[in-house]
């Protein structure tokens, strides 16, 4: 029974201390959340944590612990203001990732992305066809902000010269990294052969030689090419 009490009571003040160290160090909404932030949340929950179920773990030296980091994270945010080189070394910068319609594979690389994760976060922002974006840049938050291109802003189906009893298809992925990917081909009922006959035309004669192809809800194809210094520009057939 004491024992219960004892860990009532670490709980109770380790819950109190860490709300209040908190609402001190200021709030910020979860998607704003960089990874300083993040981690520092995680670490100090780990302490209040250590300083619940480890009895061999003073309150004393848990609040301790607790104040010595919140005070160690006020200090780094508060010179983050300050100083942009140390905020830019914690939270990271915005990086482009499409640049005038133009995916930057490079970049996509270096922060671990795949098409597919690019994708998602367009469907995310209600875009739904790369060919729709000018800009888009990772947030150091890891959010994507996404620019269209001017025609694209409010577009209509009578833009797009569609019927309204005409269906809309959503952008359809056919090849990803240089990798047909069947199964899409199958929803849609296309052949490996159709978009091979497709590529020739574009003058590319090996699905390796794409980094990414999109067939369009008006029937287009859309192709980015596989390359190296980040010159080249999209196609579109």
């Amino acid at each position: 029974m004491e024992s219960v009490m004892e860990t009532s009571l670490r709980t109770v003040i380790g819950f109190i201390f860490l709300l209040a160290l908190t609402r001190i160090l200021g709030k910020k909404q979860l998607g704003q959340l960089t990874y300083f932030t993040y981690i520092t949340g995680i670490a100090m929950g780990n302490i209040a944590g250590d300083m619940v179920v480890h009895k061999d773990v003073t309150i004393a030296d848990g609040l301790a612990g607790l104040t010595i980091w919140a005070v160690m994270t006020f200090a780094v945010e508060y010179a983050s203001l300050k100083f942009p080189t140390i905020r830019i070394a914690l939270d990271g910068e915005p990086t482009i990732v499409i640049k005038r319609g133009q995916i930057m594979q490079k970049e996509l690389a270096s922060h671990r992305l795949n098409m597919d994760d690019l994708s998602m976060m367009l469907r995310v922002n209600n875009v739904f066809s790369i060919k729709d974006v000018d800009y888009a840049i990772l947030e150091p938050n890891g959010e994507l902000s996404i620019l269209k291109k001017p025609q694209m802003e409010g577009v209509t189906r009578k833009d797009l010269n569609i019927s309204p009893s005409q269906d809309l298809y959503l952008p359809t992925e056919l090849i990803v990294d240089g990798q047909l990917v069947e199964k899409n081909l199958k929803e849609i009922n296309l052949t490996k052969e159709w978009v091979l006959k497709e590529l020739n035309k574009a003058g590319y004669h090996s699905f390796s030689d794409i980094f990414f192809a999109e067939l369009q809800s008006d029937g287009t194809l859309y192709l980015e090419r596989i390359r190296k210094d980040q010159k080249g520009t999209p196609w579109q057939h």
